[in-house]
């Protein structure tokens, strides 16, 4: 095991990384820009090194900035946590040049899960299939090209940034009017978030379910599928709700047993074909009878990695550790099964009403809920500042019981018990903390039955 850890990372996931280490005895090591000198992160680490300035690009996206601090500390491993520089290839590169271990995949894994088109292919390669779509990219002027191409495929269509995540760069294009425009703007967000303006086009799914397979790797070929989470309640293609496991109807009876081994199988194929190693989500959508498509791997510990914790009993961060040190999988994590459920629900200092727009502010009063079942996983303490700089996810709050629907009510009740008030300079600020009660308490989520259009259909009243 490693003496001592950076964590390449802010808020939550990074508070949540640091509790493992104290657990295992690790070391443990913050950085922080100036916008989190205070931050929770900061007073939970060991050592804090700054990084600089609150803007992303000086702070946490400085690859040079982070290393330096790693060497600095003595770090003999960085653990990247979800976003940021997690699925940078070339800081992975950097971080394993400079005598230091990468808690994550090879970087050939990053690449070639980094670009959209090239994960595709691979899931071509071993008959996992992702929905109808180009085999390379389309220039946002290619109007004819776009054209033919979007009739091919049938409408309605989604345009993809080929070097995308977290939904962004995608737009979905019902009819061919529409198309030049919505590949423009595709275009553009490509190239501001990712350097890279390349799109392509795939079907889109109507009523579309979002399920995803964690899987955990070692670099000795043990490999495991560790359930699926669903994840369709979602605002602006980012989720805010997940469970595990899916209840969708066509995971039910024998054949929909068949179907969830026949995807975790598939799941375990796509990574194994570009020599994965450490943990990592492979994503589908479903359509509503339960047609599987890929749609790509998120190359890295996930949000809503705690659902999978509490019905496995594993702690995801402690395997990566363990894989990235070199040890392999145990019999016991090979053999892991679900037993139970768990509903995770992403807090945000956002206001629903006005288009999840996010409130920075100052948080004046907080209390967690507790009790039999109740996880909190937060980034956030009273008197924290919530910045615009960076992600208005404030906290995970998770529940786990026998069934779904005492894990729904315990949620549901969670949420009720937390008091959580945000004050900005012109009064207080909101949460969405009342929309994820209305969600859960929405007959299409009781019963399971929902697609990723719930969310945004709830917060216009339909």
């Amino acid at each position: 095991m490693f003496k001592r850890v950076l964590v390449a990372n802010r808020g939550e996931i990074a508070v949540r990384i640091f509790r493992t280490l104290e657990r295992l005895g690790v070391e443990s090591v913050a950085v922080f820009s100036d916008a989190d000198v205070a931050a929770p992160h900061v007073a939970a680490a060991d050592q804090a090194f700054r990084l600089g300035p609150a803007p992303l690009a000086q702070s946490y996206l400085n690859a040079d900035l982070v290393l330096t601090a790693a060497l600095e500390s003595g770090a003999d491993a960085v653990h990247p946590g979800y976003g940021l520089l997690s699925e940078n290839a070339a800081f992975a590169e950097k971080v394993r040049a400079a005598g230091i271990t990468f808690i994550g995949p090879p970087a050939s894994a990053l690449e070639a899960m980094g670009d959209k088109l090239r994960a595709r292919a691979v899931a071509r390669s071993v008959a996992v299939e992702p929905p109808p779509g180009t085999d390379g990219p389309v220039a946002p002027d290619d109007g004819e090209r776009l054209l033919a191409e979007a009739a091919r495929i049938g409408y309605p269509v989604l345009i993809k940034a080929a070097g995308g995540g977290g939904g962004i760069g995608m737009q979905i294009v019902r009819a061919p009017a529409d198309l030049a425009r919505a590949a423009q703007t595709c275009a553009d967000r490509g190239r501001a978030a990712f350097a890279d303006e390349r799109i392509y086009l795939e079907r889109y799914v109507d009523q579309p379910r979002h399920v995803e397979v964690q899987v955990l790797c070692d670099e000795h070929g043990g490999a495991v599928a560790l359930g699926e989470r669903e994840c369709s309640v979602q605002r602006r293609h980012q989720k805010i709700i997940e469970e595990s496991p899916s209840p969708a109807a066509f995971f039910e009876g024998e054949e929909g047993a068949a179907r969830r081994r026949a995807l975790h199988a598939a799941a375990l194929s796509v990574v194994k074909a570009v020599g994965y190693v450490g943990a990592g989500t492979v994503e589908f959508v479903a359509s509503s009878g339960g047609e599987l498509f890929f749609l790509e791997v998120n190359a890295r510990l996930q949000v809503e990695h705690p659902v999978t914790e509490l019905v496995t009993g594993l702690d995801l961060v402690e395997q990566q550790l363990l894989v990235a040190s070199g040890s392999a999988l145990a019999p016991a994590v090979l053999g892991a099964a679900s037993c139970g459920h768990a509903v995770e629900a992403r807090v945000y200092a956002e206001d629903p009403a006005r288009g999840f727009l996010p409130q920075p502010g100052r948080v004046e009063e907080l209390t967690w809920p507790a009790g039999e079942g109740i996880r909190v996983d937060a980034g956030i303490a009273q008197g924290s500042e919530v910045t615009p700089h960076y992600d208005p996810m404030l906290a995970k709050i998770i529940a786990y019981a026998a069934t779904r629907a005492e894990a729904i009510a315990r949620l549901v009740s969670a949420l009720e018990h937390t008091k959580l008030r945000l004050v900005g300079p012109k009064g207080d600020r909101t949460t969405n903390l009342a929309f994820l009660r209305q969600v859960l308490g929405s007959p299409e989520f009781a019963a399971g039955a929902y697609d990723t259009s719930l969310a945004e259909r709830l917060v216009k009243g339909g």
